[in-house]
């Protein structure tokens, strides 16, 4: 499943030429992220509830085309594996007009306690279930 998420980008989000800063590009990616794990029922709230985190192990960013002031971006996010240890997501800004802007991958250990471990039968169900491609 595709995840959307859509936000205006603000001035103080911004750099001096009037861009997406690159470090804003980040929390864009996170609050997708975090939207899209409700959509599947599996929210932060509830991941803590069952003393579940999630880490992030790598990212690779492609900064495409800079991404305006007061511009409504779309984040498409999405799951391209799932295992019982790990995940590897995928997503996608595009600009108001529907251009690609920007792209990531994003590698991710499952952990409890703070160390990484294997996904209960479950819980790796609820994530398949809810993240398998279209």
């Amino acid at each position: 499943m595709i995840f959307e998420y859509r936000k205006r980008i603000y001035g103080y989000e911004c750099d001096v030429y009037g861009h997406l800063n690159n470090a804003n590009y980040l929390q864009l990616l996170e609050a997708a992220r975090a939207e899209a794990l409700i959509e599947m029922e599996m929210s932060i709230a509830r991941m803590r509830e069952l003393d579940l985190q999630i880490f992030v192990t790598a990212f690779e960013l492609r900064y495409i085309k800079a991404i305006q002031l007061e511009d409504i971006v779309t984040v498409k996010t999405w799951a391209t594996s799932i295992t019982r240890l790990r995940g590897h997501w995928r997503q996608e800004v595009y600009d108001g007009t529907g251009t690609l802007c920007f792209t990531a991958e994003m590698d991710a250990v499952f952990a409890r306690g703070g160390k990484p471990q294997r996904l209960s039968a479950e819980v790796l169900e609820v994530f398949v279930s809810r993240t398998e491609t279209q």
